[in-house]
């Protein structure tokens, strides 16, 4: 996480569980300050293609998150999504449950 943090020249603070060996980087930095943000970005995606590359997941027990819901299809394959998908429509056949949000809806 640090060699990513050095290459896009942004600050990562990272918490974890020793019990369960998972990892929460979170990035430090200034949301008006746009080419922080964009340095922020694409760190972020580094860290998730390497999470998946090494047969982690970009998520813990907190969910998903929607800062991470455009990576969803990194993660989980055509079949997985359309199976979300399904879900989110039997449990939500109005759409009326968080419209819009994690690209589930149709």
């Amino acid at each position: 996480m640090q060699d990513i943090a050095r290459r896009h020249k942004v600050e990562i603070a990272t918490m974890g569980h020793a019990g369960d060996g998972n990892l929460h980087p979170a990035f430090t930095f200034d949301r008006s300050d746009t080419h922080e943000f964009h340095r922020v970005e694409a760190a972020a995606a580094e860290l998730f293609q390497t999470a998946i590359q090494l047969e982690g997941t970009i998520t813990g027990e907190h969910g998903i998150g929607l800062s991470k819901a455009p990576y969803l299809a990194w993660e989980h394959d055509g079949a997985a999504l359309r199976m979300m998908k399904a879900l989110k429509k039997t449990f939500d056949p109005k759409g009326i449950l968080n419209p819009g949000k994690m690209a589930l809806d149709d």
